[in-house]
């Protein structure tokens, strides 16, 4: 069994750790990438929590990964979409709708829509789904679903989605879920399928979340 509240500590540690480096991050540069480090041990706390049932912590150290990616985007590299992406699935795993629709706008607002590389497109496809906007998701995961450079199930999974075909998205997040399950890393090196939560949450708001089981879904 996965020790979470262990998996929580460490994120939260390695977060404050970074917290006392941050001052000496010598330029921008540095800087953003110090951000992102902490953005992304917040975010790992926060699915930590999640997975062990307790949202509403979850919440808190979700809402402070989110703030760390935003502070880092003005100095980011061009075309550094993980970080939009990273704040809309905070937002989803959290439950905080409302936060996620004002990241998405953000998100549409940096030309997401616009973005040349699969992982922009993917940020522009989850910021359309949050809003609700199925039509221009379609858009998006059609195209990601043939790009060689992105999971091709995925890409299916919200394409289905925005068809409101049950049994594709079965099918789909079904395969999503499967390939976390043969993967040899996890992100933060959490052993949780942060996607398909993701995608279950989107599912459940179409009406069409399917029951799943995995030891690496609370």
């Amino acid at each position: 069994m996965t020790d979470w509240a262990e998996h929580a500590q460490r994120e939260q540690e390695r977060y404050r750790d970074g917290e006392t480096r941050l001052p000496d991050a010598a330029d921008p540069d540095a800087r953003q990438r110090q951000l992102t480090r902490m953005g992304n041990a917040a975010a790992g706390a926060g699915l930590a929590l999640v997975m062990q049932g307790s949202t509403e912590d979850a919440r808190e150290w979700f809402d402070i990964a989110c703030a760390r990616y935003r502070e880092s985007w003005d100095d980011a590299p061009p075309g550094s979409w993980g970080r939009l992406i990273a704040i809309l699935k905070a937002r989803i795993l959290a439950g905080d709708w409302e936060g996620a629709e004002r990241d998405a706008v953000w998100t549409l607002e940096q030309e997401a829509d616009d973005a040349e590389s699969p992982i922009g497109r993917y940020a522009a496809a989850l910021a359309h789904a949050v809003r609700g906007d199925w039509a221009a998701v379609r858009v998006h995961a059609d195209a990601l679903r043939t790009h060689e450079g992105f999971p091709k199930d995925v890409g299916d999974a919200l394409a289905t989605l925005a068809a409101h075909d049950v049994v594709g998205y079965t099918e789909a997040v079904e395969s999503v879920l499967e390939s976390f399950d043969t993967r040899v890393e996890c992100l933060e090196d959490l052993p949780a399928a942060d996607t398909v939560l993701v995608l279950q949450a989107l599912a459940a708001r179409r009406g069409i979340a399917v029951e799943l089981e995995s030891q690496l879904l609370p």
